[in-house]
């Protein structure tokens, strides 16, 4: 694959935003540092990331997916009250148990999995509480 100094920018925009950033705040950030990008290749390069594995897809239940530059397994948890989607730092022992179990009770090879839990943030939680 060629380099590309656009890519390039998509990846290190992802990267610096760690709040799982949509294409559209991925884009209005780098915009900044290149104003001739565009939005369309802004997706075709997070696609193009999330397919090689250089970045993370994740599919949120208002339909518009989230980003991440962090690859390793790791689960998330998405606000069900402010939207926002937050890293869920589990053992890794467990993530791999998970895959082993599965293994189990399937014909053929499981490589790995996804899970989003949903949930409430620590801040949307404490303004829940506060209003009861």
């Amino acid at each position: 694959m060629r380099y590309s100094k656009q890519r390039e920018l998509v990846m290190q925009t992802v990267e610096r935003l760690c709040d799982h950033p949509t294409a559209e705040e991925i884009y209005d950030k780098a915009a900044q540092e290149c104003p001739n990008l565009s939005l369309g290749t802004v997706y075709r390069n997070l696609n193009l990331l999330a397919d090689i594995g250089e970045a993370l897809r994740i599919p949120t239940p208002d339909g518009g997916d989230r980003f991440d530059g962090r690859c390793e397994p790791h689960y998330h948890v998405v606000c069900t009250n402010c939207g926002n989607v937050f890293d869920l730092e589990m053992d890794d022992s467990y993530i791999q148990k998970i895959n082993e179990d599965a293994n189990k009770c399937f014909d053929g090879i499981i490589e790995s999995h996804t899970t989003l839990f949903h949930g409430l943030c620590g801040e949307c939680a404490k303004k829940l509480n506060e209003n009861k």
